[in-house]
């Protein structure tokens, strides 16, 4: 029996057709003061003790800095491994909006949060998240969770809205996977998604997005969570295909009984050497060195 949701939980028809339309809609104050507070203090914590010379592998230090230097720039897999943004992933008022997406079939895929700290926050380039996890279908959606306010200054997201229902754009060069897009693209119509701390933006994983570097005082810092509807099967291209699917589980719903297949044909990561995380790829890819 499906169950009754509370509507103010609930994305409007407006919201669902703008998701449709343009790739992406907003929900805004879907995290409350209280909740925020609490994930800053989590990410502090997590963040103690981290350097250069010396981190564990659960997150990215910013590249340019000393030995010493305490510069974290990204949290790989916070929703995995922290109780408080488990939470947060496996809330009521976020799977009520993925399912007015996605239907009521939810997988969790992947977590990390990007800090974009203030005077830094490393360059993402232009990409789209379904060419780094090919699926049997189109249905998934990255969540991002402004923990701050975000501005045209510290990098809010940009997105070229409506782009998500073209094919799938080239992110390969000389036969490899170079992890941002590396075909011609027209950036005339991209926008930025700026908001307050607590809005919620839902994208789906063909919108090409980016961001630039935080040239502000004020950090961005942004919980991103991926989901999947549960018949989008992953499309095997090796260990690194096992790898992502480490930390899949059902969020809502029941598993899937067979694979749905359809959309254009999508291209398969060719790695020319061990991963990288995007950030390496990405800035490997603009010094010419190997990847």
């Amino acid at each position: 029996m499906k169950r009754v949701k509370d509507k103010e939980e609930m994305l409007t028809s407006n919201q669902v057709c703008q998701f449709e339309e343009q790739g992406f809609t907003i929900v805004r104050g879907l995290v409350s003061p209280e909740e925020l507070t609490r994930y800053i203090a989590e990410i502090v914590e997590i963040s103690e003790g981290q350097t250069l010379a010396q981190h564990n592998d659960r997150v990215e230090m910013e590249t340019n800095q000393e030995a010493d230097g305490i510069l974290v720039r990204r949290i790989y897999e916070p929703c995995s491994n922290y109780l408080c943004f488990r939470e947060l992933a496996e809330s009521s008022k976020v799977l009520d909006c993925l399912e007015a997406l996605i239907g009521p079939d939810i997988l969790f895929h992947y977590s990390k949060i990007n800090m974009k700290l203030p005077g830094v926050g490393s360059v993402v380039e232009w990409h789209q998240d379904l060419a780094y996890d090919p699926l049997t279908n189109h249905d998934s959606v990255t969540v991002l969770f402004y923990l701050d306010d975000a501005n045209e200054e510290n990098g809010a997201l940009l997105v070229l809205p409506g782009r998500h229902k073209g094919p799938m754009m080239c992110h390969s060069e000389d036969g490899f996977f170079r992890g941002k897009v590396t075909e011609e693209m027209d950036r005339s119509a991209a926008i930025a998604l700026t908001g307050k701390a607590g809005d919620v933006i839902f994208m789906s994983s063909k919108t090409p997005h980016a961001s630039v570097t935080n040239s502000s005082e004020s950090a961005r810092r942004t919980v991103i969570v991926g989901y999947r509807a549960a018949d989008a099967f992953p499309v095997y291209f090796g260990p690194k295909t096992h790898e992502a699917e480490l930390m899949v589980r059902q969020v809502r719903g029941v598993p899937a009984e067979n694979a749905r297949f359809e959309g254009d044909k999508i291209a398969i990561p060719q790695y020319l050497e061990e991963s990288a995380s995007l950030y390496k790829l990405q800035e490997q890819t603009d010094r010419n060195e190997p990847i």
